[in-house]
């Protein structure tokens, strides 16, 4: 089966291209090199690479073991927490 590639919406890979950019941010706080990073997330420096330009190419669990090394992990737990506009959207409902 032929996998479609994912277009995303440029204002949105800006959002990605930003969250890469802390990943960096953040690797160079702790001064840890990027064949660190990357060996003890276990993925190649290309993908690290990849992970700190923001490309949506890059698995989800990729960017995870990154958090991960970089003690952010606990971060992956706000994503979508708050969700006000779905509430709002269920609340309609009722």
């Amino acid at each position: 089966m032929k996998s479609k590639k994912q277009k995303i919406f440029p204002q949105h890979r800006r959002i990605l291209e930003q969250l890469g950019e802390n990943i960096k941010l953040a690797r160079k706080r702790r001064k840890l090199t990027t064949t660190q990073v990357a060996e003890r997330a276990n993925i190649n420096r290309t993908t690290l690479y990849h992970i700190e330009k923001g490309k949506s190419s890059v698995s989800i669990g990729a960017y995870f073991n990154v958090l991960r090394v970089l003690n952010l992990h606990e971060d992956f737990l706000k994503l979508a927490a708050d969700d006000e506009f779905g509430r709002k959207l269920q609340d309609m409902d009722l």
